[in-house]
C-alpha cells in the first residue's frame, strides 16, 4: 500500500464552463475504515455530467459540494483492508467514493462485482449508475411498446447507448442523435440503432428527424434539451411519451436560455413529459442490475468504455464530457 493518498478537491466554484481552476489535488495519509467500512485501492472513477449541477451554490437533488470538499462520484475498485464480515480483503467492489488512489466505503453502500459477466470499467457505465438509469427511465417513464418509434438525445454517452439497446430489445424503431460520424457509425454498425443523426453536419434538426423518423416520436429520451429537443417536440405522435434526464446542453448556462415554448407542442398529441432521478428506483436496483447483467453476459447489449489514464487527469476526464469528447461511459483509470 502507498504512504500517500492523492485525492482530488474542490477548489472554487466556476463561473460558466468550469476548468483546472475548480480543482486540487493534494496529497493526504491513506485513510483508516472504521467499524463496518471497507479501504478500497480504486482502479477506476466515474466522471459524469450531473455533477457539474454539484458545483452550485443552489439546492438540487444532488447536494452541492462546498469549496474544500472531496470530490466524489462512482468508484470501483479492490478491498484492501475490512472492517465488515460482508467482505474479503481482495474483493472487487463498487460504490460512492472519493476521487482518489483509496477511498473509505461504508460496506452497506457497496456491490460485489464479478469480472466473468463484464470486466471493471462496466460496473461504472452499463452496469452500474448509468445502465439503471437507462432501464427505469426508458421502461417506466418511456413505457415502450412494439413498433414505436424511440428517439435519444446524446445516444452515444453512457445513458443513451442503453437506452437505445434496450428500446431494440422490446420491438422499437431507434433512432439516436450524436456528435460526430464515429459515434453514429457506432450506434448503427454496433449498437442497433435503426438510423443515427450527427447533429454538428446538420443545420435543420426537424428535417433531419423526418427523414430517420418519418411516422413520428413515440418516445423521446432526452439526455441533451436545447435545439434537438426543440425539433423533437414538434414530431411529437399521439399519447407519446418524453423522459428527461439530463440537459447537458445547458448545464454550463448562466441565465436560462429561452427558446420555442413546448407546452402548446404537447396538447394535440396528448403527450406525456416526466424527470427522472435513478434514486427513485433504488429498491428496483437488484432487479435491474440482474436483467442488464443477463444482456451483457448473452452480448445482447454492447458497451463501451472511453478511458483516461491517470488519476492526475481526472478533470480532464470530467471538462470533456462537455465537448463530447467520450464515446459511451468516461471513467479514469487510477490503477491497474
Amino acid at each position: 500500500m502507498e504512504e500517500t493518498n492523492r485525492c482530488w478537491y474542490f477548489a472554487e466554484r466556476p463561473d460558466g464552463e468550469p476548468d483546472a481552476d475548480s480543482f486540487e489535488l493534494r496529497a493526504d495519509e491513506v485513510p483508516s475504515p472504521a467499524s463496518g467500512e471497507l479501504l478500497v485501492r480504486v482502479a477506476y472513477l466515474s466522471v459524469d455530467p450531473y455533477m457539474r449541477g454539484r458545483m452550485r451554490d443552489s439546492e438540487s437533488y444532488a447536494e452541492p459540494w462546498a469549496v474544500g470538499d472531496a470530490l466524489k462520484g462512482g468508484v470501483v475498485g479492490e478491498v484492501v483492508e475490512s472492517r465488515s464480515e460482508q467482505f474479503d480483503e481482495g474483493a472487487f467492489v463498487t460504490g460512492n467514493g472519493t476521487w482518489a488512489d483509496y477511498s473509505v466505503l461504508d460496506a452497506d453502500d457497496v456491490a460485489p462485482v464479478d469480472t466473468d459477466v463484464a470486466p471493471l470499467p462496466a460496473y461504472l457505465g452499463v452496469l452500474g449508475m448509468p445502465g439503471r438509469t437507462a432501464y427505469f427511465g426508458l421502461l417506466d417513464v418511456g413505457e415502450p411498446t412494439p413498433g414505436d418509434t424511440v428517439v435519444v438525445s446524446g445516444a452515444a454517452g453512457a445513458v443513451g447507448s442503453v437506452v437505445g439497446q434496450i428500446a431494440k430489445l422490446n420491438g422499437c424503431r431507434v433512432v439516436g442523435f450524436a456528435g460526430s460520424d464515429e459515434k453514429t457509425s457506432w450506434l448503427t454498425d454496433e449498437l442497433g440503432f435503426d438510423a443515427a443523426v450527427n447533429y454538428k453536419e446538420t443545420d435543420d434538426y426537424g428535417d433531419a428527424l423526418d427523414d430517420v423518423a418519418p411516422n413520428g416520436v413515440d418516445v423521446y429520451f432526452d439526455n441533451v434539451g436545447g435545439p434537438i429537443t426543440d425539433a423533437v417536440f414538434t414530431k411529437l405522435n399521439l399519447d407519446a411519451r418524453v423522459a428527461v434526464c439530463g440537459q447537458i446542453a445547458h448545464y454550463n448556462d448562466e441565465t436560462v436560455p429561452t427558446g420555442p415554448r413546448k407546452l402548446p407542442m404537447l396538447i394535440a398529441p396528448r403527450a406525456k413529459v416526466q424527470g427522472l432521478l435513478v434514486s427513485d428506483y433504488a429498491t428496483r436496483f437488484g432487479v435491474a442490475a440482474e436483467r442488464l447483467g443477463q444482456w451483457v453476459a448473452s452480448g445482447e447489449i454492447a458497451h463501451r468504455e472511453t478511458v483516461v489514464d491517470g488519476l492526475e487527469n481526472a478533470p480532464d476526464a470530467f471538462l470533456g464530457l462537455f465537448s463530447g469528447d467520450n464515446v459511451g461511459k468516461q471513467v479514469v483509470r487510477v490503477s491497474e
